[in-house]
């Protein structure tokens, strides 16, 4: 017989089966209103956080959670897949003059556009590309963070060892796969990094007792949130036990209540003025060529 002609290996996820969502603080609500939602066009979940003092905000099948507080700022950026650039330049320029006086601002650049939150979150969007990030017009294919130099190969250890993940590191970056076309990527720098101010990544995870075993037995749980869920943040070298990176961890189980709930996604080049009947909905894929 044959050898394949596919690489198998590629299918491979690893323990850690979803990406769910990017937690930071914001201290306004309106003007997260006016970027998250007007600006980039994602789409408020309409079910849960309702509210003036927390909102959800989806983008395919992941989400920001943005609860009011102090602002806090991801140590990196974040990249979306968005449908249509040159439509969503025209938002972030429509949405200049509410967030005057802001960190807002944006730049087009020949493969992507770069926008800044009102409280300096960068958020990188790319255009959709099977290549690159998978079947998908609209999601959340990655959270970079900028890390230590010399930190990224035991990044790649801590979570392939503890969390059973799907993660190597090369040329200054450790990528950890998280579901299917999502990562965690650590990038080296030389730059001093800020203090860690709280915000975090929410995971889930198949096996979600090894983990948590393997976190426990070095003290790296901070909080046992309930049967579904407990947080860990201190990213360490397995080797060594140095502390190489903190990011907050929410980890959930397979079943958990809110397991790869569907979200809502609108089309938010439909308004009053162009609307058309049927058309209100966006599919966060793109079917088969």
């Amino acid at each position: 017989m044959s050898s394949a002609p596919y690489d198998r290996s590629a299918e491979d996820l690893g323990n850690v089966v979803e990406l769910g969502h990017v937690n930071v603080r914001v201290p306004d609500q309106r003007l997260a209103t006016a970027f998250y939602i007007s600006g980039l066009g994602l789409t408020r979940d309409p079910y849960l956080m309702t509210g003036i003092d927390n909102m959800w905000a989806n983008v395919g099948v992941s989400q920001f959670h943005l609860p009011t507080g102090a602002p806090q700022v991801v140590r990196g950026v974040t990249g979306l897949v968005l449908p249509d650039l040159k439509a969503l330049a025209a938002r972030l320029e429509r949405v200049g003059s509410v967030l005057t006086g802001t960190q807002f601002r944006f730049e087009v650049a020949a493969e992507h556009v770069e926008a800044v939150c009102p409280w300096g979150n960068r958020i990188r969007c790319h255009a959709p590309d099977a290549a690159r990030w998978g079947r998908v017009q609209l999601g959340m294919p990655y959270v970079e963070l900028a890390v230590p130099r010399g930190s990224t190969a035991g990044i790649a250890r801590f979570y392939r060892s503890l969390l059973g993940a799907v993660a190597g590191a090369e040329g200054g970056v450790a990528r950890v796969r998280i579901a299917a076309d999502r990562y965690l990527l650590f990038r080296e720098t030389d730059a001093a990094a800020a203090p860690f101010d709280g915000h975090h990544v929410q995971i889930s995870l198949a096996d979600f007792s090894g983990p948590h075993r393997r976190l426990g037995e070095r003290g790296l749980i901070t909080e046992e949130s309930n049967q579904h869920q407990y947080r860990f943040q201190d990213i360490v070298d397995p080797e060594s036990g140095a502390v190489l990176f903190t990011l907050e961890h929410e980890v959930r189980s397979m079943t958990h209540p809110m397991f790869a709930r569907p979200l809502v996604n609108r089309n938010p080049a439909i308004t009053n003025t162009s609307y058309a009947p049927g058309h209100e909905a966006l599919a966060w894929s793109i079917g088969e060529a």
